[in-house]
Order: structure tokens, then sequence, then C-alpha cells
């Protein structure tokens, strides 16, 4: 799974004109803050972007989005759709596909690291937030009122991060702070799916997680869920439910679906590269050999030496 840092983000939205994207991140980050921006979405995002679908992936970053415009969002085991304005709290803790279904978007959004938001004096720490916590609602619909209250909160933002004032950014961290807790006071869009259609959006998003981190193309290359309970923090769901969920689906516990497909790729590097096997047990997980032995011999009857041949 590919993970996507504020830097990759920029490349996504504004392509390769690396100046700009340098600009961006030298606003803030140079001085130990962490990092904030904020972006009219109809001047920046969708004028810059050769795509405005955001993709499944680990986003290393925090993400308010404050919508116009009819969009799909998809999450863990929801699909929600914004009919008219709504709200999106994105968390490094769930991967999400974001899906505009006309060309008619305006709004704002901001993203930030946990080292901005933990400046403040509040004493407030991010991740315990309900709002940003895994199992939250994640998208909040808006009428035309709560809208413009919001609106009128990123325009502050945006407007105090091009000033001059010396404390600006302590400013738009109380911003920031009236922004969150206004989402936590909001009502989530109700999800479009039943629970048959959530338990296969649930297993898809777990099936194309766990593909995403392989090939193992490099040595150096370490792929980070490797357990049942990796995979359901990720997902934004409970450990418990999603090995229900794929063992309706699939027939298969997670532990066993996700066995499975390490122990197949141990197979292909064992008899396609020349790496130690050392190498190949670190690469899938193994903090000791030993460990990924008796894991491989479990799976196939075979030691990853006898395998080689």
């Amino acid at each position: 799974m590919k993970n996507i840092g504020i830097r990759e983000f920029y490349k996504e939205i504004f392509g390769n004109n690396s100046a700009l994207i340098d600009a961006l991140l030298n606003n803030i980050g140079s001085n130990g803050f962490g990092h904030f921006n904020v972006f009219d979405t109809k001047k920046f995002y969708f004028s810059n972007s050769k795509k405005a679908e955001m993709t499944y992936n680990k986003r290393l970053y925090y993400k308010i989005s404050l919508i116009k415009g009819k969009n799909i969002v998809e999450f863990a085991g929801k699909t929600v759709l914004i009919e008219k304005q709504g709200i999106l709290f994105a968390t490094p803790k769930i991967p999400y596909r974001y899906i505009p279904q006309d060309n008619d978007q305006s709004g704002f959004f901001c993203v930030f690291t946990k080292e901005f938001i933990s400046k403040s004096n509040s004493g407030i720490h991010i991740d315990e937030m309900p709002i940003f916590k895994a199992e939250s609602d994640f998208v909040y619909q808006l009428n035309d009122t709560q809208f413009q209250e919001i609106e009128v909160i990123f325009k502050r933002m945006d407007e105090e991060l091009s000033s001059d004032y010396a404390y600006k950014y302590d400013l738009i961290r109380n911003y920031l702070l009236e922004l969150i807790h206004t989402g936590q006071k909001l009502k989530p869009v109700d999800s479009l799916e039943n629970s048959t259609n959530a338990s296969e959006r649930i297993t898809s998003l777990f099936i194309e997680l766990l593909e995403r981190q392989f090939p193992i193309e490099s040595v150096t290359q370490t792929i980070q869920l490797n357990s049942a309970v990796d995979f359901a923090q990720t997902l934004g769901v409970h450990v418990n439910h999603l090995n229900k969920v794929l063992k309706e689906t699939t027939g298969k516990t997670t532990t066993e679906i996700i066995n499975s497909r390490i122990a197949e790729e141990a197979g292909f590097l064992l008899k396609a590269t020349n790496w130690n096997v050392s190498e190949i047990a670190f690469t899938l997980g193994f903090e000791e050999v030993a460990h990924f032995s008796n894991f491989f011999k479990k799976h196939t009857g075979l030691s990853p030496l006898h395998f080689r041949g």
C-alpha cells in the first residue's frame, strides 16, 4: 500500500511543478511547527489537477474538505452521497476514495500534520478527538446556514495565512480547532449501502490493501500490514467485525487470507530471487528468521531452503 505524504499529495494536485510544491512546503515546516495549508477548491484543486478523484491510499496527514457539489465518498464499509454540500474529515487512519459526480464543484480544503495542531495550547490530542477516531462518521451533511458559517472559518484561515501577522499560526490553530469542534456537532450523511453491500465493500477494500503491498521488488521494501489488527485499524472497523465479514464473504478468516498471501509471496521470492532467507523474512515482516521458517514450513510443508532447492 502506498503511503502519501504532504509532498506526494501536492504532486497529485500540481503535477511536477517542483518550484510551487517547494514553496508550499516551505510555508510551514522548516521551523518545527509542522505543516498547514488551505486552498480554494475551485481555484486550486480542479484547475491544477488532472483528476479530481482521490484514490485509496494511506495518507500521512489530516485533511478537512468543505464540499459544494455532488460527490460520492467511499471508505471502510460505507459509501455516502453528498447531494449538495457537506464536510469531510480525513484522518491518516482511514483510506478513502473521493469521486466528484459533476464539474460544478467549489468550497475549501485544508491539509495539516499532527505536529501543527499539537502546538496549540489547548492540550487537545487530535487522535483522541471523536471526529478523528477510526469509528468516526467521517462525512457530514450541511444545510445552507451551516455551509456559510464553516466557509467563513476557511476564509479566515486563508486570509490569515497570507498575512504578515507575527502570531498568525496561533490564530490559524484556533480557527482549525473551531472547525473541528463545529464538525463534531454535525449529523453524519447516511450510508447508501445495505449490510450486504457494506460487507462486499469491506472485503474489496481489504483485498485491495493486501494486494497493494505486493509484489516485493527490493530487499529494502517491507510490508506494513501483516496482521488482522493492522488491517482493521486501517479500514476503521473492529477486528472482530472484519473477521466476521471476511468469513461470510470468502469462507476464510482474516489471518488465513493474510498468511496465505504472505506464503505465496515468500515462495515466489525464494524461487525468483537470490535474496537470502533473512532478507526475504525481513521484507515480509518477520523479525526473526526462525519465525519465518516455521511459518513457511507450516504453510508449504517444506523449509525455505528445501523449497528453494
